[in-house]
């Protein structure tokens, strides 16, 4: 959560929220004194949205790992078990959030408090489970709303703390940039497993995201530029509708093409940057793409 965070082997120097690299390292400090409340509190804001976003990409990633070694193995039936079940996704949760952290400078004290706060509520739950006062549905979403106020008092708690000084490689720096691209293909493991076509209403969200975030930034009042999203609305609808009455094969070419076609929405959304910010259109794009060869995989490898 401080200003500025020192990458020793790269030379860069990473401003929070938003890391641009630069030529010129800048010694890590404290935030300073004159810091408005009002930019504390969006640091903190975009540091647990960090943390939100790391431990999805951990879940992810580490979940399929654990299905293939419970078969490999022969554990299968152990890890499904609730309390099981749920210290596994508090360890992959912990997984991700201990890579954004140290990629943050943040330092380990902080990060093994951050990890209590992924375990505690659900090991805190596990006596009135195996007592038999709540079920696994309790147990699991009585685990994830106590870590919300478990989490917040941690960032809150370091938010003023200097950063530690941490090695990393260019390399790493650089696919760290890239971080939505990483987000969006990991949510298409699962179809890549399983390859599927999606339904024709999925495309729906495909220009109603930028209409929403566009409203909810107020990006949508420079010339045309509304107009320009009520043209897209009004094409992926008809495309919808169209695939909709259609049916069978001609409606799964449909929707593969829609998401294809969005994602050149999303390029030149990307390089114009209006209306969305950029992050989102890289992970909009990456995503179109994926789920598009998804589903023509699908598609192909299907009797008709």
């Amino acid at each position: 959560m401080e200003n500025t965070r020192m990458y020793a082997d790269s030379l860069t120097a990473v401003p929070s929220p938003a890391p641009v690299p630069t030529d010129e390292p800048t010694p890590s400090a404290p935030m300073p004194a004159t810091a408005t409340p009002a930019s504390s509190r969006r640091r903190l804001l975009w540091h647990l949205g960090e943390m939100a976003v790391a431990m999805i990409a951990g879940m992810l990633l580490l979940g399929p790992l654990w299905a293939l070694a419970g078969a490999a193995l022969g554990v299968g039936d152990a890890l499904a078990r609730p309390e099981i079940a749920a210290l596994v996704m508090a360890t992959n949760m912990t997984v991700g959030m201990t890579v954004a952290m140290r990629y943050r400078a943040h330092r380990w004290h902080a990060v093994g408090e951050m990890a209590a706060a992924m375990y505690v509520p659900f090991l805190l739950l596990l006596v009135p489970f195996w007592a038999g006062l709540i079920g696994a549905d309790a147990l699991m979403l009585g685990g994830h709303l106590l870590m919300i106020p478990a989490m917040v008092l941690v960032a809150l708690r370091h938010r003023h703390e200097a950063s530690a000084p941490v090695r990393r490689n260019r390399v790493v720096v650089a696919l760290a940039h890239r971080w939505p691209a990483g987000l969006a293909l990991l949510l298409t493991v699962d179809m890549w497993v399983d390859p599927g076509v999606l339904s024709p209403w999925t495309m729906l969200v495909l220009p109603g995201g930028y209409l929403v975030i566009g409203i909810a930034r107020r990006t949508l009042g420079g010339r045309g530029v509304f107009a320009t999203q009520l043209a897209g609305l009004a094409v992926w609808v008809a495309l919808t509708l169209v695939a909709v009455l259609a049916g069978g094969r001609t409606a799964d070419w449909l929707v593969a093409f829609g998401w294809l076609a969005h994602a050149g929405w999303d390029v030149v959304h990307h390089r114009n940057r209006r209306v969305v910010p950029r992050g989102y259109a890289e992970f909009c794009v990456v995503l179109d793409v994926a789920l598009a060869a998804v589903m023509v995989l699908a598609i192909l490898t299907t009797d008709a």
